[in-house]
């Protein structure tokens, strides 16, 4: 009779030990044998396998000294089988002399399956989980797999999901395995609350951080499904905001998301110790390399005394210390900053100490994490490459640039030793997000009517870095199609590089009698000249046509009566005997001035031309600017070819400034003007036509020239000269949630437009051209309030605007001709 043991998964029983006991004495003092210690490998009996070959399982047992296999080595093989994930039970006898093993092996996954997913593909999920079909079933891993498939989930804002493996058993010792899911639905986030936050309103921080509440309009967005990793993001997100605004001591002591069972939702609470508001004392350069001058690289500090601290601003002038000494040949140089903090003061002395570095140089950068995106695109957002001294401050600044590509969830830049002491590898490590879209809008404004636009689009294209776009416009006053093209780096050079395509055509509304229509390219370039300060040139070419119905049009005559049209008139068109008056019966329907039709009678005019574009831009944010200037100065000069000559020159600036919490003043400026020059006269499509961009109240082609003829449309004629000047407040209405984004806008506007220099007479007809409204002092004035809503669709603006200041003039046959206004404007719509 053999003595049996069952050694079941994870339980050692020793052989002797069972034999003291079933001796059931405690005087034995013989030391007995176990009954292992008397076996060899050799004599393994090995059972119950089919797959696995008996030689395979019999290697897991490793014989002790003298080749006999102990206690400690059967149980070390017990464990190596286990560790294969072959076996689902595994026995040990000892029968006749031998060591019996016998197996269960695990049964071969035939197939893997997903029952109940929806909102992720099988294929996301198969890329994920362990189980493979032809592989051996493991329950640990299909443990395992059934949490990676929560977490896909969860990572999507799905807490409620629930996963039931189901294994259906199949002949020959395979099986299916099913993964039945119930996917729930999305878990929103109920609340944000800032603890501890005195010097910024929650409104204000919850503009700062990427996460946002759930609202009636969260089925157009995602922000505000809970997302861990996007939580500990926005923690870095206030920390910098804080020290961006002069609270060096500021702490972001914790982000924490609970599931609030009642509300169905997540609470997430910042706990935030802010600490004082800090202001710049005194800013010094220190130099301790002899030949880089102190004073030379004093101009490259962003801060001045008196400022309020700036992290943002001190990083910055780091890199343009480090870059002066670069370029200097001190690429070694290493630039601290040394901050001292006076706490009853409320300053902080900054001192910047250049010293000669350590000398280190690139081994090698690596790139991980980049599936889709070339390595190329990557590497060229460094100014250093492998080889080239290592500098820390730019290697930040290529951190830096990384993030603001948005073509990436998260960058890191970390270092490692290289193969010798002056040698240091560099790792990128990114994770990235996806960069296309397809687009639709929808809209209405008070001057287009309904609109609609398709767009698709892709800022990281074929992972190249190249910006694709193409849209379709279709409305009821407007139809358009665009395509672009944009290259970042033209050439291998941090130079932008774009081709612009487009066709649109816009009808005649209650602003302008006549439809135009235009198609043409653009080819531009841009640059940055500092890091606020940029250059683009261009070049246009475009067709432009005008056309007129026929009862806006149907006074052309020659001095015979016949018509001017070289094919003939037209039909519906009168003809009339040298020269016409507004009395002849053709201007009883309503006729356009003359400068139109005579627009019309030129035939489509192309327009060639070259220009640029100057931008200084300091804002805070450029979706939602809260402080800093933006200006930029335009100039186009046509008659590079083409059949007009122009110079039009234009500029504009804007200003922002929080003036108490969540109430920001916007003051901006703007004026232009236009002349032609050469033998060509200035058409009356190349004047300014202005309205509501520059003085609200007033109707698109609303202010200005305009033509006082009676029976004509008095059509607005524009001017050569325009300046313009507003004022505004805005605040969110709080008592309205704010990821709504809602709100509410006062201001007060002025400008003007003067200086026709087009057509005033037409032989052809005899007509002359009767223009009013026209002078350099007849300012325009309004004032009103808006609604501003950054919506899902798209930024939306409603206005209601209250002219102060407005025109009109008597007419030389009698009545008013006054400025066109308009109290109430809508517009928005862009794509979602």
């Amino acid at each position: 009779m053999g003595l049996c043991v069952r050694v079941v998964r994870g339980l050692t029983l020793s052989l002797a030990v069972l034999a003291g006991i079933l001796v059931g004495t405690a005087a034995l003092t013989v030391a007995v044998p176990t009954v292992a210690a008397a076996q060899s490998a050799s004599s393994i009996v090995v059972e119950g396998n089919r797959r696995v070959e008996a030689e395979t399982i019999r290697s897991y047992f490793r014989p002790g000294p003298g080749g006999r296999l102990s206690a400690l080595e059967i149980d070390e093989g017990l464990k190596a089988l286990y560790a294969t994930g072959l076996f689902s039970d595994v026995r040990i006898n000892h029968a006749g002399g031998r060591l019996v093993v016998t197996v269960v092996e695990n049964p071969v996954i035939n197939q893997v399956a997903f029952e109940g997913n929806k909102k992720a593909k099988d294929d996301q999920l198969k890329a994920e989980i362990q189980s493979k079909p032809r592989g051996t079933l493991s329950k640990p891993t299909v443990q395992a797999d059934v949490q990676r498939i929560i977490d896909i989930y969860q990572r999507t804002g799905r807490f409620d999901v629930t996963v039931v493996p189901k294994i259906i058993d199949l002949p020959n010792n395979r099986v299916n395995l099913v993964f039945e899911i119930k996917e729930g639905e999305k878990t929103g986030v109920k609340e944000i609350r800032f603890v501890g936050a005195k010097a910024f309103s929650s409104g204000r921080l919850k503009d700062v951080i990427k996460t946002s509440q759930t609202n009636f309009l969260s089925f157009l967005q995602t922000t505000d499904i809970y997302d861990p990793d996007r939580v500990e993001a926005d923690r870095d997100l206030l920390r910098r905001f804080y020290l961006k605004h002069g609270y060096a001591d500021v702490r972001i002591i914790s982000a924490v998301g609970e599931y609030d069972p009642a509300k169905k939702g997540f609470i997430i609470t910042f706990t935030i110790d802010e600490g004082p508001q800090y202001h710049v004392g005194t800013v010094d350069v220190i130099s301790n390399v002899r030949v880089l001058s102190a004073a030379a690289l004093r101009s490259k500090v962003k801060l001045s005394p008196g400022n309020v601290y700036n992290a943002d601003l001190v990083e910055k002038s780091v890199e343009a210390i480090a870059i002066e000494a670069a370029k200097s040949g001190y690429a070694f140089a290493n630039v601290r900053p040394r901050g001292e903090r006076k706490p009853e003061a409320r300053i902080i002395n900054l001192a910047f100490v250049v010293e000669e570095g350590a000398r280190a140089y690139i081994e090698r950068i690596n790139i991980r994490g980049n599936i889709r995106t070339r390595d190329y695109v990557v590497r060229r957002e460094f100014d250093i490459g492998e080889g080239d001294a290592y500098n820390r401050a730019l290697i930040d600044r290529a951190e830096r640039r990384l993030k603001n590509l948005n073509y990436f969830k998260s960058v890191k830049i970390t270092t490692e030793p290289g193969s010798a002491p002056d040698r240091v590898i560099v790792n990128v490590n990114v994770e990235e997000q996806s960069t296309g879209e397809f687009s639709v809008a929808g809209g209405y404004s008070t001057a287009d009517g309904f609109i609609a636009e398709a767009s698709v689009a892709d800022r990281n294209l074929m992972g190249r870095g190249q910006f694709a776009k193409a849209a379709v416009t279709w409305g009821q006053r407007t139809r358009g199609v665009e395509l672009n093209f944009v290259e970042p780096y033209l050439l291998g050079y941090r130079m932008a590089g774009g081709i612009d395509l487009f066709a649109r055509k816009n009808d005649a509304s209650n602003s302008i009698s006549y439809d135009i229509t235009t198609y043409g390219t653009n080819l531009k370039l841009g640059f940055a000249l500092t890091e606020e300060l940029s250059f683009s040139p261009r070049y246009s070419i475009y067709r432009q046509e005008i056309t007129l119905p026929n009862q806006y049009n149907n006074c052309q005559t020659t001095p015979t009566g016949g018509s001017i049209f070289s094919s003939g008139t037209p039909s519906g068109y009168h003809t009339h005997a040298f020269p016409v008056t507004p009395g002849d019966e053709c201007y009883a329907d309503g006729e356009a001035s003359l400068a139109v039709r005579k627009e019309l009678a030129s035939g489509p005019v192309t327009v060639s031309m070259l220009g640029y574009t100057t931008a200084y831009n300091t804002l805070d944010n450029n979706k939602n600017p809260t402080s800093g200037l933006y200006a930029e100065l335009k100039q186009d000069f046509a008659g590079i070819g083409g059949d007009v000559n122009f110079i039009r020159t234009t500029a504009e600036a804007r200003t922002y400034y929080e003036v108490v919490p969540d109430v920001v003043g916007v003051f901006k400026v703007q004026g232009g003007n236009v002349s032609g020059w050469g033998s060509k006269d200035l058409r009356m499509l190349d004047h300014f036509q202005m309205g509501p961009n520059l003085v609200r109240g007033f109707a698109p082609s609303g202010i200005g020239p305009r033509d006082l003829t009676n029976g004509t449309n008095n059509d607005s004629l524009g001017g050569t000269h325009f300046w313009g000047a507003s004022l505004e407040f805005q605040t969110p209405l709080y008592f309205l949630p704010k990821e709504i984004g809602i709100k509410l806008a006062t201001f007060a506007d002025a400008g003007n437009v003067w200086g026709y220099e087009g057509p005033t007479s037409w032989n052809v007809t005899g007509e002359t051209l009767n223009v009013g409204l026209d002078g350099i002092g007849k300012t325009r004035a309004s004032v009103g309030v808006g609604l501003i809503w950054d919506s899902p669709l798209g930024p939306l603006r409603f206005d209601f605007a209250y002219p102060l200041k407005k025109y009109c003039e008597n007419a030389p046959g009698g009545g008013q001709v006054c400025d066109r206004t308009q109290v109430f404007r809508f517009g928005g719509g862009t794509r979602f």
